[in-house]
């Protein structure tokens, strides 16, 4: 009985009469437990706040604000250093919808890409007497729906013309669904890659479409002219006292014009181009300083793509004149023919595609008929070289000449 008493006494919590615990060891073991869970929910606190200042970063860094972002993630690392390996991703700070922005955007860009697909898969389910497109407002005359699709193709055909002109075709695809199915015709993206491209476009891998490689795979712009503008100071004839030396300023323009059909006109003037640019609208131009030639896009073993140009001096139809040299004989002046070969990088440059041609190479080239033989001249390629930039000429593309 006594040792039942004692071993009850002994257990924890429990006072000498039984009846009332032990305040002594209450009170040792409560505040050790108080503190290590008090240490816990900061160090939760810390990450959940080390998380959301990270992820506050990744935004300003998305939106472009590069300083407000460093500040946030040297903040974030202070809290916790690992950070970066501890986070998820999966949501946005405060819970603002930067995350489901995100997957909106996605869904958005899916929807786009099955936008043709969902267009006909709409016509189809119509009604059989339901046209390609109908008039908002009844109308008297013949609407255009009224055509057969094979004259509407032909219309869009005119539309792109030869000079492939599909800025004006995507505008028309904005008209309507039916349009749009239209201006998504597989033929004539693929016949505007032919002309481009030529045989090197048999293949349509890796792009996904025709269309898709108009857009993606490097190429010239024919809706303008490439201009690069060069001025340098040089230095005159000292004056006949010696007191001073006059020097010059030059400046000049280049001009290249690209064509479908592999023409590209090419011209040299100090002229600016407000008055230059009309005249390149066609190459039947009476400008005498123009020079003509012969271009093709080729894809080297570094994946950069270069224009190669083979440009000709106009032959000069000189008069004869026989009355001056009536009476002696003149001995004629040697024949040659001119040719100038250039060679360019193509670049992009800004949120512009293909606007940008830099040189790699300029040469000429004399030949002498009489004996055949052919002097090459070859220019290094210095700051006086300065690169092309494309600027887009609406008047280029006003008129069809002929359809795609």
């Amino acid at each position: 009985m006594f040792r039942a008493q004692w071993m009850f006494e002994l257990a924890p919590g429990v006072s000498s009469s039984g009846l009332e615990p032990l305040p002594c060891r209450a009170s040792s073991r409560g505040p050790g437990v108080k503190s290590v869970d008090a240490r816990g929910k900061q160090e939760i606190a810390k990450e959940e706040k080390a998380k959301e200042l990270f992820l506050k970063a990744v935004e300003e860094e998305q939106n472009g604000a590069l300083y407000e972002a460093i500040k946030f993630y040297r903040l974030a690392m202070q809290l916790v250093p690992d950070i970066e390996f501890k986070i998820t991703y999966t949501r946005s700070p405060d819970g603002d919808g930067v995350g489901k922005r995100c997957v909106e955007d996605n869904k958005e860009d899916d929807k786009m890409a099955d936008l043709l697909s969902d267009f006909q898969q709409q016509l189809t389910l119509q009604e059989s007497s339901v046209k390609l497109c109908q008039p908002e407002v009844d109308v008297s005359q013949t609407h255009i729906s009224a055509l057969p699709m094979e004259v509407l193709m032909y219309i869009f055909r005119w539309v792109v013309s030869s000079d492939l002109d599909l800025r004006s075709l995507e505008q028309l695809s904005l008209v309507c669904r039916g349009f749009y199915i239209c201006a998504r015709d597989p033929e004539i993206w693929h016949q505007v890659c032919l002309k481009i491209w030529g045989r090197s476009c048999n293949k349509l891998v890796p792009y996904a479409s025709w269309r898709e490689m108009f857009l993606e795979r490097p190429r010239v712009r024919f809706d303008g002219v490439y201009i690069s503008k060069t001025k340098y100071i040089r230095q005159g004839e000292q004056s006949l006292d010696g007191f001073y030396r006059a020097w010059h300023q030059v400046e000049y323009y280049r001009y290249l014009r690209f064509f479908p059909d592999g023409q590209v006109m090419m011209l040299t003037t100090p002229e600016d181009p407000q008055s230059i640019v009309p005249r390149l609208r066609t190459k039947n131009t009476r400008t005498d300083a123009i020079l003509l030639g012969h271009y093709r896009l080729s894809q080297e073993t570094d994946n950069q793509t270069k224009v190669f140009a083979v440009i000709m001096k106009k032959k000069e139809e000189k008069p004869m004149d026989y009355h001056k040299y009536r009476y002696f004989l003149r001995v004629p002046a040697q024949e040659t023919d001119h040719s100038f070969h250039v060679g360019l990088q193509l670049c992009s440059s800004g949120r512009q595609r293909f606007n940008k041609l830099v040189w790699i190479h300029h040469s000429c080239h004399i030949t002498y008929k009489s004996t055949g033989e052919t002097a090459v001249t070859t220019f290094d390629i210095d700051k006086m070289y300065t690169p092309l930039f494309f600027a887009r000429v609406k008047s280029f593309t006003a008129f069809s000449e002929k359809p795609l």
